[in-house]
């Protein structure tokens, strides 16, 4: 089941969608694993702040790969093919401000998943 949530950037209200289809197109288009990638960047994330931002390069770049797979999802008609070009409608704005939003609507579909399997396992008897 995906879950669909809609982000403010820059002023902006965007759509983004958390499904299992998720890994599979940021693992086609980046040729990454994104839980790999996400967990990596919750963890640089923790450990900076905002007024400080000690981010690298890698993890702005893995910021915005997963944000725009989840845009894209979302909107696929509305989300250019590019991520590039995606960001260009943006003035900069906060990873510290979108980021957590963006956790959050993996969680809720990671916890929407897990409780899927568990259904499927009672009417199964696994």
């Amino acid at each position: 089941m995906a879950i669909k949530k809609i982000i403010k950037i820059d002023g902006i209200e965007i759509p983004f969608k958390a499904s299992a289809t998720v890994p599979r197109l940021y693992r086609l288009k980046f040729g990454k694993d994104i839980f790999k990638d996400f967990s990596a960047l919750q963890k640089n994330v923790k450990e900076g702040d905002e007024e400080n931002s000690g981010l690298d390069i890698e993890s702005l770049e893995v910021f915005e790969q997963i944000s725009w797979v989840m845009a894209k999802h979302a909107d696929p008609e509305g989300v250019p093919d590019d991520p590039d070009e995606w960001l260009e409608q943006f003035n900069v704005f906060s990873i510290y401000q979108i980021l957590p939003q963006l956790i959050e609507l993996w969680g809720l579909n990671t916890a929407a998943q897990v409780e899927s399997k568990k259904n499927i396992a009672k009417l199964t008897d696994r």
